[in-house]
Parts: C-alpha cells; structure tokens; sequence
C-alpha cells in the first residue's frame, strides 16, 4: 500500500538526518541513536496495521463483545502479540491480564418490531427492516411484548427540577417510546446541563420506565446496537430511528420534531398515547456472572528515575458482539487496537528504548459503559501519582485528518504531538477542547476525572459507521493508521525522555 512511500521517506529522513539532528534543541540523542529511531518508525507498516484490523474484525471474534469467549479469544491473540516482542505483563499475577466481574447478554435471530395498524374489521401487520428501521436492544430482556404505545419525551422524572415526563400518562402494562439524551445541552448551558446530567443515562431510562410499570420500550436512538445499558429480566426493549417514529406519529396531529422542539425549548413535558399498537419480540440470553478482561503490557523504562513514571498509550479492544447479526467494529475501534500494537512493536524493537516506562493498554467494556477503564482505575496496576499521561485511541481508521481531543485543555501535552507531526508526518492534525461533562463514552474520560492529562485521537474526512454491521475492514484507511502510529512513537520517544513533565498545570 504504502511501498514506494516507505522507501522514499526512509532515504529523505536519512539525508534529513546529515544536515540537521532529529530532536529539538535542548533534547539529548546521538546521531546513531537518530538512525536507530528512525529505522523503527519506518518498520511500522500500513500493510501490517491492516492485517490486524482484519483479525480483529473476523468471525472468529464475533465482534468482540466483552464477557464472550470469542472476546478471550481475541484479548489473548493480542497478549501473545505483546509477549512475542518481549514486552513485559503488567496484568494480574504476572499475566497480561486484568480481569473483572461483567454482566453481558447475547441477542440472537428471530427478534422483529411490528407495528398493528387496523383496517376495518382486520389487522395489518408491518414488520420493520433489521439495522435501517430497528436493531434489538443489546441487553433487552428475550421475550414478547405487544401493547399501546405512549411517548413520554425522554423518560424522565426529576421532581427537584420539576418535571416529569410520566405526569399525567398511564403507562402501566404499555410499551413506551422515549428519547434519548435529556432536553439540555451540555455545550448551549454547562451549569443546567450538569443538573439533568444524572438522567441522561440509559440505565436510567431504561429502569425508570420499568418503575413506572412499562411492559416495554422503543428507543429513538439509531437505530444503532449498544450494550450500555441495564438489564431486568422480562422488561423487553429495541432501537429505532426516524422511520418508525413518524409511523408512530402519524394520526397524532403532532409532529415529532415540533413536539421534541418544545420540550427543549419551555422544559415542559408533552407526553400522550400515540393510539397504535405493536409488537416487540426479541431473542436473548443473559450471563449475570460474566467476566472481562484488560490486556495489559509494559515497555520497563531505561532511566534508573523516570522509569518510575509512566505514559500510558491505549485503545478498547471491545465492540458489539453479535445483535444479532455481526458488528465487525472495524473502525470502532480495531483501527485504535491496532495502531497501538503498531507502536508497542516498534518500540519493543527500537535498540533505543524511552527513559520512562510506557504501558499498552486494551480495555475491555468500553461498549458496555466505559467499565473497562474504569476497572482500570479503581484497580491501577501502576501507581496513578506516577501516571504522567493518557493517550486514546478511539475510530481511528476512516479518513485523513487527526483530531485530538483535549488537546486544547494540555497546550504542554499537545506540542509534543504537534513537533512530531511537523517533523516528520505532515498531517492535518487538529486539537480540540473537551469540556467533558457528559456521560463517559471514551475510556480518555474516565481518565480526565481521576485528574490525568489524557487526549483521545479520532480521524475523520471518509465515510464511516457507528454501531451497525457496516463498520468492516472495507472501509478503513490503511495509511493513516500507519502515520498516526509513526507519529505517537516518536511524540512518546520524546515525552519519555524529557527531564521533566507535568502537563497538570
């Protein structure tokens, strides 16, 4: 893919090389240590990076779903990659492994969504197409639920900011159809948003519905697959978009978008009977006694002091599992998982090695509410007052422009990505601030409210798909990943031997 170039950059960064040093003024490296550096960058391959993108994306990992042993399968291929290059097991018990107690539910075939529209003295039915007008809810209960549909807003009931979208509906034995998010935005008023903010999960929804005796739900959300959200035996639930919601407003003399428009605008609920029928079945099995794993390696550093800090470069190795057909995850996030393994082997090759420890990290569980990282965290297996920084992978592989998240909020941080990336790899590489007060959907959050400098770095400039089986290897960049592993390696060679870093103030 990328041979030609590889050849020609090699011979321009080695003529770079006799006219002027490869570090900053001020930075220590000899000019042999130069080469040696170089050489390693070049050895990370588009061809390479690639190839694991399509491991991880085949049937034999059945879309990853954390809890699975098809998750295993692949959180094990990865560990033999770390260990195959000498790189040491920063897991539990000496292994390469974190493991932690994790709930997960399998969706099989035979889920449908069918709408009851009568015709006289006869019903007919209309069954909804999988992925473009609904996806079963990832962690929906099995079973069959037909009844009346209410819509209550974005389900919601906050009594000390007085509103409640069940006031005045009954919706005990009916199917609800709800919202997702809340009705303020954290960007338009960060200080109100952070009062709903507690109703803006999907667990919440989800069990506040059931509280209200709901037999079921429709969520306007996608319709796209998603493992984040509870589980309670029988309450049966599934994914919609645009399509089913107008069928369900049609007759109403509401339109949707203009009843959606007035609860953001006065905050006040407009929740009603929608007068139709349907009919919710899916097919699922639920393992309360689960498990999930971290995959965990570190690259010792080589300075007798820094070695006791550590830079942390990581991706969540999870997807979506089967719902009920396979989500690859190609993009979301084997381009991250395999970016990641691109600079940990060649930094493991590298005969210079960073005077500070580096760790790879592959959290399991970011699909199923950011858990993995947050298991992380709660359990570090390296001291986080000796953490310097986080670095995140996440949708890495579709396009040509870099986008690092909270590269705004560290302008310390970032300079050493944006050094790198004027030095040798020329990219349209662009920081962004992140005010994150939302509910966590990158691990780099996770990290951000423990206090760690972290960034999170996404590409975008091709088309891509979020959460659906369309996410596959065809869609992938090859050559950016390979830039933006040659570019980390040489930002985190750089960081690791700096004689000082707090990026925390």
């Amino acid at each position: 893919m990328k041979s030609h170039r590889f050849f020609i950059c090699f011979i321009l960064s080695v003529i770079f090389l006799i006219g002027r040093p490869l570090w900053p003024q001020g930075t220590t490296g000899s000019s042999s240590d130069e080469l040696k550096i170089l050489q390693a960058m070049h050895g990370i391959s588009s061809h390479k990076l690639a190839d694991y993108v399509k491991e991880l994306t085949s049937e034999k990992y059945g879309g990853r779903l954390t809890g699975t042993d098809e998750y295993k399968a692949c959180a094990a291929w990865v560990a033999s990659l770390l260990k195959s290059w000498g790189l040491s097991p920063g897991g539990d018990n000496g292994s390469y492994f974190q493991t932690y107690p994790l709930a997960y539910t399998l969706v099989y075939p035979g889920c449908e969504l069918i709408l009851h529209l009568p015709a006289g003295k006869e019903t007919i039915k209309k069954y909804y197409r999988y992925e473009s007008e609904f996806i079963p809810g990832a962690t929906s209960a099995s079973g069959e639920a037909t009844a009346e549909v209410v819509y209550v807003g974005y389900g919601v009931t906050a009594p000390e900011l007085g509103y409640d979208d069940y006031a005045g509906v009954d919706v005990r034995g009916k199917i609800v159809l709800m919202e997702r998010e809340v009705p303020v935005s954290p960007d338009r008023d960060p200080e109100l948003f952070l009062k709903w903010r507690p109703y803006s999960f999907h667990q919440y929804k989800l069990e506040n519905a059931f509280k209200h005796a709901a037999k079921g739900m429709i969520y306007n959300y996608g319709p796209i697959c998603n493992p984040n959200n509870a589980y309670i035996e029988g309450f049966i639930y599934s994914h919609v978009g645009e399509a089913v919601v107008n069928d369900l407003f049609t007759g109403t003399g509401k339109r949707h978008e203009d009843v959606v428009r007035s609860i953001e605008k006065n905050l006040k609920p407009q929740s009603f009977p929608l007068g139709k029928t349907v009919t919710i079945k899916n097919v699922t099995r639920h393992f309360p006694d689960g498990t999930g794993e971290n995959v965990i390696a570190i690259l010792p550093g080589s300075d007798p002091t820094l070695k006791e800090e550590l830079i942390i470069l990581g991706a969540h190795l999870d997807h979506l599992g089967r719902c009920w057909e396979l989500m690859p995850g190609a993009n979301d996030n084997a381009s991250g998982v395999a970016v990641v393994l691109g600079v940990a082997e060649a930094m493991a090759k590298c005969q210079v090695k960073p005077a500070r420890s580096v760790m790879f990290l592959f959290f399991g569980s970011e699909e199923q509410g950011v858990f993995g990282s947050e298991y992380y965290l709660e359990h570090p297996t390296w001291p986080l007052e000796k953490t310097v920084c986080f670095l995140n992978l996440d949708g890495v592989g579709c396009g040509d422009r870099i986008s690092g998240l909270s590269g705004k909020n560290f302008p310390a941080l970032w300079e050493f990505i944006d050094q790198a990336n004027n030095r040798y790899i020329h990219r349209v590489v662009t920081p962004q601030a992140f005010a994150n007060l939302a509910r966590p959907r990158l691990d780099a959050a996770r990290f951000l409210w423990k206090g760690i400098p972290s960034l999170s770095f996404s590409v975008s400039g091709a088309p891509s798909y979020y959460h659906i089986t369309k996410d596959s290897f065809e869609t992938i960049t090859p050559e950016i990943l390979e830039d933006l592993a040659q570019l980390l390696f040489i930002a985190i060679l750089d960081m690791a031997d700096e004689a000082l870093l707090n990026f925390k103030n």
